[in-house]
């Protein structure tokens, strides 16, 4: 039973770092470009936030993984 608690346990762990990086990095070239152009925010908000999306997305599998494991 411990086995398994540790499997959970590094299988949300090591999935939700890829993620985590990808937000940041996300939100850091949005903001990046923002500042450059504050004209294009409205452009720039959609995509930024359907590629957090995805990038949740990826968290939420690992988390499913985790929770399927016996």
């Amino acid at each position: 039973m411990e086995i398994a608690m540790l499997a959970k346990a590094i299988a949300i762990g090591v999935g939700s770092i890829g993620p985590g990086i990808g937000i940041g990095m996300i939100g850091a070239k949005a903001m990046e470009a923002i500042g450059r152009n504050p004209e294009a925010a409205g452009k720039v908000m959609v995509p930024m936030l359907l590629a957090a999306a995805f990038a949740e997305a990826v968290a939420i599998y690992a988390l499913v993984i985790a929770f399927s494991i016996k």
